[in-house]
């Protein structure tokens, strides 16, 4: 297959790192290079109205790659360059990821033009239903709870579990999931009592949590599927003479083994479902994550792709899980993105490594750097005053026209920047010097990356931010 031959676009502040960077890259990733410095000096200003106006396109180019920030339709360069037109990612140092092949096939270059993770077109199947509850239900108003429902099933919730009280039957469980029911929500009920689950299941309720010997004499009434647990969850005590009452009456059900909480015997825990998977090789499982999640000082995240990791290996096809405690709050979301990686490495036989970046959330998969000579090269190259700045090997570092500032402390920087500065700093612009400072202190603590004038990635829980860079170009842009 002949060789690419890619012409990237950029700006002459880039120029250095980029050919640089292509030096490596290029017989690396099997493709030739041109490069294309246009007469300005922050290529994410660029726009492509502009750039069409200024590309010369060398013969023999395959391919035209634009800086990431680039604005605009890319139609207008396409109908001058007469060839494929892309955008490359934001930052050149991730470059190596950009041409990284999905799926590692060798000679397959075309394929490889973008910024995916190692994954196939086909990624997202998973297999596990994701049970998502409404805690102490009872005690919300009924707006409470169809808002709650609609987020959680927006996040990726099968069923919406309602969560009762121990104690005196709640009245106003009919209405409740009669009204879920209604919206379109596939509801269960969690609730020992005979009364709230005889309601539940007459207003369209399709799954009780949970039958064991004090309840199960009721459960050929209700008429739908229920979760068995054991009398004694520490022993499975009472769980093999429930299920086999309940298989008797042709009551469809799930077993859940009941996980415990760290301390109070988590590992034995796990070793229960596997029993009882060998017990039961065909039967439905589920397990409820709350008691890991909830019950531990750390963040869920990690946890629910190691819970789900193990249901989905076992054949566990259900989960039940709340977001009450602060750090678990959007466990429905994890569960619902942990469970479409788990199944991608177990199908597929990979390690589930790469793949799913919306879960790495407090540090970054692989932070990139420019290196002291790039950062002491750029700085010789600007000619303007406005500071730009970069967070890297344990520094902070502000670099202006013929300056690299640094230092460890954000104070001590700025007030650098201030004493160097060739016109006073107002305070809209000290104002956004300390927002970015703060920003790139955050990421050299984390071991993330720190991009000026962009949001720092927390996975699925980003928050996009707007540009404050200064102007867009109709000629030379302001800097």
């Amino acid at each position: 297959m002949p060789r690419e031959q890619i012409h990237f676009v950029t700006g002459r502040l880039a120029e250095f790192s980029l050919r640089e960077l292509l030096a490596r890259l290029g017989p690396q990733a099997g493709f030739d290079y041109t490069v294309g410095v246009l007469n300005i000096t922050v290529a994410a200003l660029m726009t492509t109205e502009w750039i069409a106006k200024r590309l010369q396109t060398p013969p023999g180019t395959t391919r035209v790659l634009l800086p990431g920030y680039c604005h605009g339709e890319l139609a207008p360069i396409e109908a001058v360059a007469h060839v494929p037109v892309q955008r490359g990612p934001h930052d050149l140092r991730r470059l190596p990821d950009f041409f990284r092949s999905v799926d590692e096939s060798p000679g397959d270059f075309p394929s490889r033009l973008g910024e995916p993770p190692l994954r196939g077109a086909d990624y997202g199947a998973y297999e596990i239903q994701i049970l998502a509850e409404i805690n102490h239900a009872p005690r919300l108003a009924l707006s409470e709870i169809l808002e709650t429902a609609a987020q959680m099933r927006s996040d990726g919730a099968d069923v919406i579990d309602i969560g009762c009280d121990p104690g005196e039957a709640w009245t106003g469980t009919g209405e409740t999931v009669r009204t879920l029911v209604d919206q379109g929500h596939r509801v269960s009920i969690d609730s020992m009592n005979v009364h709230e689950i005889s309601a539940a299941t007459k207003a369209g309720a399709s799954l009780v949590l949970s039958v064991n010997s004090t309840n199960r004499a009721a459960a050929p009434d209700w008429g739908c599927e229920v979760v068995a647990v054991p009398d004694m969850p520490s022993t499975l005590e009472g769980l093999d003479d429930t299920i086999a009452f309940l298989a008797a009456r042709n009551v469809p059900l799930r077993i859940d083994a009941v996980l415990e909480p760290i301390g109070f015997g988590f590992a034995k825990s796990l070793g229960r479902y596997l029993s009882l998977r060998a017990g039961y090789p065909d039967a439905e499982m589920m397990m409820g994550t709350g008691n890991l999640t909830e019950l531990t000082d750390a963040d869920s995240a990690a946890m629910h792709v190691l819970l789900l990791g193990f249901c989905q290996e076992l054949g566990i096809r259900s989960v039940l899980t709340t977001q009450v405690i602060p750090w678990a709050q959007t466990s429905v979301k994890e569960c619902d993105l942990a469970r479409r990686l788990v199944f991608h490495a177990v199908h597929r036989r990979t390690l589930p490594k790469h793949v799913e970046p919306r879960l790495v959330m407090l540090r970054d998969q692989r932070p990139a750097t420019y290196g002291i000579a790039a950062l002491e090269q750029l700085a010789e190259q600007i000619r303007d005053h406005n500071y730009r700045l970069f967070a890297e090997n344990g520094e902070l570092h502000a670099l202006a026209a013929g300056r690299h500032l640094h230092d460890r402390d954000p104070f001590v920087l700025f007030e650098k920047m201030h004493s160097a500065a060739a016109r006073p700093i107002d305070a809209r612009h000290a104002f956004y010097l300390g927002y970015e400072l703060a920003k790139a202190v955050t990421a050299l603590t984390l071991g993330k990356d720190y991009r000026q004038d962009e949001a720092l990635e927390w996975g699925f829980l980003t928050r996009p931010e707007e540009t404050h860079r200064a102007g867009r170009l109709t000629g030379e842009p302001p800097e």
